[in-house]
């Protein structure tokens, strides 16, 4: 059995990761007791002790977590922001290309992306490798989740008896332009600068949906529905976790794609949609699914040589 610790186990990502362990007979939790869960001797002997190590914690603390590994053989699965474009780990996105899969098999050390940063990397990456997308392309993206995403604090605003009204709509935030997923969509998709990015936290509790506008004279080639569409339906082809809406698929939701329709799913549906001149690309998935716990967990399994989807929802 392999042995696995969740340092973090009480957050949102670290409790759903459990979740997707109930009924597998080939791990073996180490828990930690409530009262020790900041115990900094007590943390460093289970992670020791484990084969794998989920971190489910603050930038800060994941990077603590890290310098209290003394067993080379011990494994780090980080869910945080922290290590996500640092040297030496991989990106824990393995459809994405065979050396990304390959990088999370064989890595001892893996970074799970952010989740607006899965949904936007899937759909820039493949544009920019194949030539489609020029690197310099002005891109912007908007996006809309579930409040579950933005931690504890968060929701308990937004589950409280007598919140505020604002909270009632849908809230545009980062308005700075300094959302911390930027990092990772500029330096993974080999873009040549941050995009403008629009995030927006709504009122349920998970689900995402990741838009991307585009106009089709900007491209270099499948500068056309059809084509762009066959382009993506190809590129993943043959990908549990990601897989490629038919063209006109949204007519069957009425045209219209609801942000909180994938939640509990595990992957990830990528839209083509638009016109003649305005191409317009989407990815659904789950927040805390493909977007987070979902993928760290699939990146396990990966590294344990079992089938990716196993403990998921597909």
């Amino acid at each position: 059995m392999t042995k696995v610790f969740i340092d973090g186990s009480e957050g949102t990502t670290g409790l759903r990761i459990n979740e997707r362990f109930a009924g597998r007979e080939d791990i073996s939790l180490l828990t930690i007791e409530p009262e020790l869960r900041k115990d900094l001797n007590e943390r460093k002997r289970l992670i020791n002790e484990s084969d794998i190590t989920f971190l489910c914690l603050p930038d800060a603390a994941a990077r603590e977590a890290v310098s209290l590994v003394e067993n080379e053989n011990v494994r780090i699965i980080d869910a945080s922001t922290a290590h996500r474009t640092k040297e030496g780990w991989a990106y824990g996105f393995p459809e994405l290309a065979p050396r990304f899969r390959e990088a999370v098999r064989n890595g001892n050390r893996v970074a799970v992306p952010g989740c607006y940063a899965s949904g936007f990397i899937a759909m820039v990456y493949p544009l920019i490798q194949e030539g489609i997308l020029p690197a310099d392309y002005p891109v912007s993206a908007f996006a809309m989740s579930g409040y579950s995403g933005a931690g504890k604090k968060t929701i308990a605003e937004y589950e409280k008896e007598g919140r505020p009204s604002e909270l009632d709509a849908p809230r545009e935030y980062a308005l700075t332009q300094q959302h911390k997923h930027l990092k990772e969509m500029k330096a993974v998709t080999g873009l040549s600068r941050e995009p403008l990015f629009s995030p927006i936290i709504c009122d349920y509790y998970s689900g995402m949906l990741v838009s991307l506008p585009l106009y089709a004279g900007m491209l270099s080639k499948c500068a056309d529905l059809k084509s762009l569409h066959h382009f993506f339906a190809g590129y993943y082809a043959g990908e549990p976790f990601v897989r490629v809406a038919p063209l006109g698929a949204e007519a069957s939701y009425g045209g219209f794609l609801s942000a909180h329709a994938k939640s509990g799913w595990d992957g990830m549906e990528i839209f083509v949609t638009g016109c003649e001149e305005r191409l317009l690309l989407s990815a659904w998935f789950d927040n805390l699914g493909k977007g987070a716990s979902g993928a760290a967990v699939q990146c396990m399994n990966l590294m344990l040589g079992l089938p990716e989807d196993k403990g998921l929802k597909l």
